[in-house]
């Protein structure tokens, strides 16, 4: 880690330190919210949440290793030292600002409204074989995650690539403020946390706030088959990417290997090259292709990124194909808005035997919430699926907009333990499953239940 000490982090946040002479000058390693994840040297962030407060912690994170602790109150019987500031939230945001300005070398951002976990995986699996990459992990992507993502960054990275989560105005703002990207990757505007941003043009305008905090000579890495990206003018070199002919680089002839590989030739003005991604699902193809451009501008050739992304590892709940040998299982429960349910329901629509879409509420819709559940029935029933199975106060609409547009098999449950108990009815052996719901409808319960049928 760059050189980072408890008297320092007093002078970035106006804090006090509080402790003994010795403790002063420690050289912290990292950063950590967490007391069981403290190891020696870091410093350990107080948080107090809505069940828990990490104060309680501090001592146990002491125990841990940890040299300093980030307060916003007086700690008993303090262990060690530890800073005492207002808020240990814009505290930790301070740090990893400044801590940001000690790294010099590329630090590349992440966001979209769908897709932006799997990018940032494929850039960080497409520059690992040359490069040193540290990467989000987690869910470390908000106000809180970015400051401790960053402040793991140190001389031996060559490169930071960094995912940015917002939900409302002003966040991204505050996130580019620490994070300053030299290369901005987005790669969708699309339907999320509209109860906040209203609109796409909302949403649009809310992931555009980066580009406040970006050098002039920075660049914009953006999906050109996005109407609205395309069309954004960031004031700064800009690099499109997608299907369609007009992009930068796009994707041809994708194709599948089953569920374990995603195959497709790279297409630019310098060539073609073919490249292979251990996953399931076509749009994997698109969004292999940021990490090509950025493999491209630090210097990787197009064989050391087509390694590189035979390296992927999807993360959990994202597009899974779990182990299920009764069916082809596929858990994409993370998260889920219109865009991302029609790609999975596109993908779904790709593999052999009964198609069956289990589908949730899509959350943090606001205002167009009961047409864009309709509209997903819509376009499942134009044949990506054989039988739709929905549940939840809202997935009823999904059930409405299936059959209004001619689906035929379908099933409506408002409550989870109903559905459960009926699953060993509606799914068949042989059956290609998908679940896919928002996160806080919590459909990972369904897939320890499918995974052990016909056992």
């Amino acid at each position: 880690m760059m050189h980072l000490t408890p008297q320092i982090i007093a002078g970035i946040t106006g804090g006090e330190y509080i402790g003994d002479g010795l403790g002063r000058d420690a050289r912290i390693t990292g950063a950590v919210r967490d007391n069981r994840e403290a190891k020696h040297g870091n410093l350990f962030v107080c948080i107090r949440g809505a069940r828990v407060d990490g104060h309680s912690f501090a001592n146990a994170a002491f125990d841990s290793g940890a040299v300093c602790c980030l307060a916003e109150q007086r700690i008993p019987n303090a262990k060690g030292p530890y800073v005492l500031v207002g808020s240990t939230l814009e505290a930790i945001k301070a740090i990893g600002g400044y801590y940001r300005s000690l790294f010099k070398r590329p630090v590349v951002g992440v966001t979209g409204s769908v897709g932006k976990t799997t990018a940032k995986e494929l850039i960080a699996a497409a520059l690992g074989t040359k490069l040193r990459v540290h990467k989000t992990t987690d869910n470390l992507n908000n106000e809180l995650g970015v400051p401790l993502t960053l402040l793991s960054l140190d001389e031996r990275h060559d490169v930071g690539v960094i995912e940015m989560g917002i939900s409302t105005f002003g966040e991204m703002g505050r996130l580019a403020e620490m994070v300053r990207p030299d290369i901005l990757v987005i790669t969708r505007i699309g339907y999320s946390h509209l109860e906040d941003l209203g609109d796409l043009n909302g949403v649009l305008r809310a992931k555009t706030e980066v580009f406040a905090y970006m050098a002039s000579d920075g660049i914009a890495v953006m999906n050109g088959d996005d109407e609205l990206l395309r069309d954004f003018d960031s004031g700064m070199r800009k690099l499109t990417f997608g299907l369609e002919k007009h992009n930068d680089i796009r994707a041809e002839n994708i194709r599948a290997e089953g569920t374990d590989f995603v195959m497709c030739d790279v297409v630019s003005d310098v060539g073609r090259f073919p490249v292979k991604i251990p996953a399931y699902g076509s749009h994997i193809a698109q969004l292999a292709l940021p990490g090509v451009i950025i493999g491209r501008l630090l210097g990787l050739t197009d064989a050391e990124i087509g390694r590189g992304l035979l390296g992927y590892a999807p993360v959990g709940g994202r597009s899974n194909v779990a182990g299920a040998g009764f069916i082809t299982l596929i858990d994409d429960c993370y998260n889920a808005n219109p865009n991302s349910v029609e790609a999975a329901l596109t993908s779904l629509s790709a593999l052999d035997g009964r198609r069956v879409a289990i589908l949730g509420d899509m959350l943090g819709l606001g205002a167009q919430t009961d047409k864009l559940h309709e509209d997903v029935g819509a376009f499942a029933a134009r044949g990506y699926v054989d039988a739709l199975v929905c549940c939840g106060d809202k997935a009823c609409l999904i059930y409405d907009g299936y059959i209004a547009a001619g689906g035929e098999e379908a099933r409506y449950f408002p409550e989870k333990a109903g559905l459960i108990e009926a699953l060993p009815r509606l799914i068949k052996k042989g059956d290609a499953v998908l679940v896919k719901a928002s996160r806080g409808m919590e459909f990972e319960e369904f897939i320890p239940v499918l995974q052990n049928m016909g056992g």
